[in-house]
């Protein structure tokens, strides 16, 4: 368990964010079955590409697997922006790759990617995407890093003296450019008889009480309850970005990828208690007004385990039980 997810290790108290659950009208998700998908999964690698929310559903995936008493499990391997998770039992391994933009960028360190001034090389992405071609299910997540006012776009190698930059404030343009160089490498690049590809919609934050009826200097912190109002939605949850991502995979889906775009943002719209708030490693120290006021210092994006990623991993689980079938022939 990261230490970012681990919210009772770091002190929470209460627990009910453990069990709330997602039930769809009139269907029904199918109950995880960890040692059902491994039998599914035999021989196959999964990997997870993205951002700290990708690492968070990662994690989540993992623990429910490590949860159901399988004995012959690995720890994690880390090697540069790969996490391996191995399964020996099964040959199977459940891995996270760290590429929060999806295209190469200044942030592509997994440890030392806190870069405020972002620079992106937004039609490159061969470094990363060489490392995701062998696997037979790839789920996809970007979207946080994208929220920045100022990125700056480059043409041509880092550090190259005839590089072209460009600073561009539009974030739906940047990212629909870069959503295109990765549509355009899965297209070419994927065998499409062998993976199956998904794309998570974006993950609901909560720093901004007024949403749900309290005050603007109110966020997660000291949440312990859903939010109740029926399809509510938050002012940080960008329709227009959802809109882009979802064009891009279903131009994928016409040109044959077997691609699913899952949205889970309205499940975890209600979710204002899900988030790790305080408990979790401050990897950066408290400021002095930090500590008199930790509602600034809340972690009101990422979110606890158990919880809110446990229903997104349930969903995909559901997908890839139905298409067992097709993932064994």
């Amino acid at each position: 368990m990261p230490d970012d997810f681990a919210c009772h290790k770091f002190g929470r108290k209460d627990s009910k964010y453990h069990y709330w659950r997602w039930q769809p009208y009139q269907c029904d998700l199918p109950r995880f079955n960890a040692k059902g998908l491994l039998e599914k999964l035999k021989g196959k690698r999964v990997l997870f590409v993205g951002d700290s929310l990708n690492k968070n559903q990662w994690a989540s995936m993992v623990c429910l697997i490590e949860s159901s008493g399988i004995p012959s499990l690995n720890p994690p391997i880390w090697k540069g922006n790969l996490i391996t998770f191995e399964v020996k039992e099964y040959n199977a391994t459940i891995d996270f790759y760290w590429s929060p933009l999806l295209v190469e960028s200044n942030c592509d360190d997994p440890v030392k990617h806190r870069v405020r001034d972002r620079i992106i090389r937004v039609e490159a992405i061969e470094k990363h995407a060489r490392h995701w071609i062998d696997a037979d299910i790839l789920i996809f997540d970007s979207f946080t890093w994208w929220l920045e006012s100022h990125m700056t776009l480059q043409w041509g190698l880092f550090n190259s003296s005839d590089a072209i930059y460009k600073k561009v404030e539009m974030k739906l343009r940047r990212y629909e450019m870069a959503l295109r160089t990765w549509s355009d490498w899965l297209e070419f690049q994927i065998e499409r008889k062998r993976t199956k590809l998904f794309f998570m919609s974006l993950s609901s934050s909560h720093k901004n009480g007024t949403d749900w009826g309290r005050g603007n200097d109110q966020n997660c912190y000291d949440e312990t309850e859903p939010i109740s109002r029926r399809e509510y939605w938050g002012s940080e949850s960008d329709r227009k970005m959802m809109e882009i991502a979802e064009d891009s995979v279903n131009g994928l889906k016409r040109k044959g990828l077997d691609i699913q775009y899952l949205n889970i943002t309205q499940l975890s719209e209600y979710r204002k208690d899900g988030h790790p708030s305080v408990y979790k490693r401050n990897w950066v120290s408290p400021t002095k007004e930090q500590l008199l006021n930790p509602r600034k210092n809340s972690d009101c994006v990422h979110w606890c385990l158990p919880g809110v990623p446990d229903v997104w991993n349930q969903i995909l689980y559901a997908y890839i039980m139905d298409s067992s079938r097709e993932l064994n022939e």
